[in-house]
């Protein structure tokens, strides 16, 4: 099926965060979350399940750093294929609904000649192809065109639907990405690229994201994703940051985010599954 298949019905809700959830269940500072679906696969499908009992039509895959390049940094690389494969597995067992699988950046930088885009392009090709049996593919997080372009094209390879997110984090109204990029720039390059989406996540709380979307929408007739923070972190007593947003006040905003042009709508940082009832609430009302 299409996006649009999708979207027939108005506006889908798509999951929280993943990390909140993990940190409770015991992931520890600096641990790999992505190595869980090898190592606690219950907890991993735990998650899934309790965000599409919330009310996510769309669950995404706990595979966000499982790229060759940033998995070889906790001693994974030769472990794509099957991380990429047991992170489908798991989000799909949590019941009827879309899985995406999540593709998060190398954490290397093109311009700094951290990496060539031919090694680029190959990591990011190998987790796409092991990512194929999702719904769609969720390229999320991005700061840089060339980066997400290169992303988009290996994910584009498996035929399935590809999503583009950037994180809009930068400058004085925090309205550009780490590298400069704006929501016109982000939203036109990736249509010409042929994503099948684009959108925006983390970065901000969801009180920022309604004039992103909409400067989004004016750029663009693709349909928008919008996956926002549970409000600016601060640092927690454990060492994890806690957020100010309560689910009431994350979904009080919803409606507004919708008009804007939002398709997809669910939370990134700090958001839980409480957030996605609210949000859920508010969609159906």
């Amino acid at each position: 099926m299409s996006i649009q298949d999708w979207l027939r019905d108005g506006p889908v809700i798509t999951d929280g965060a993943w990390g909140t959830e993990f940190q409770a269940a015991g992931l520890q500072p600096g641990e790999c979350a992505d190595l869980w679906n090898l190592e606690h696969p219950e907890r991993v499908a735990s998650v899934a399940r309790s965000y599409r009992e919330a009310g996510s039509r769309v669950i995404l895959t706990n595979t966000f750093r499982s790229n060759r390049i940033s998995l070889a940094g906790y001693g994974a690389a030769g472990r794509v294929a099957e991380i990429n494969r047991a992170g489908v597995e798991l989000s799909r067992s949590a019941g009827h609904g879309l899985v995406f699988g999540s593709i998060g950046p190398s954490g290397k930088m093109l311009v700094a000649g951290d990496i060539s885009s031919q090694e680029l392009e190959g990591a990011f090709v190998e987790q796409a192809t092991a990512l194929a049996g999702a719904d769609a593919i969720l390229i999320e997080t991005m700061s840089d065109l060339e980066e997400a372009t290169i992303a988009l094209r290996a994910a584009a390879a498996t035929g399935l639907p590809v999503v583009v997110s950037f994180a809009f984090d930068s400058g004085r109204n925090r309205d550009r990405t780490m590298m400069g990029v704006t929501p016109e720039q982000a939203a036109r390059a990736m249509e010409q690229a042929g994503a099948s989406a684009v959108g925006a996540n983390c970065g901000s709380g969801i009180e920022a994201f309604a004039p992103v979307c909409r400067r989004m929408r004016e750029s663009t007739n693709l349909p928008l994703w919008m996956k926002a923070n549970a409000g600016l972190p601060s640092p927690g007593t454990s060492g994890a940051p806690t957020y100010s947003a309560t689910p009431e006040d994350f979904a009080s905003q919803a409606a507004g985010l919708i008009e804007a042009g939002a398709s997809f709508v669910g939370g990134c940082c700090g958001t839980t599954p409480e957030f996605i009832r609210a949000l859920a609430t508010v969609v159906a009302a």
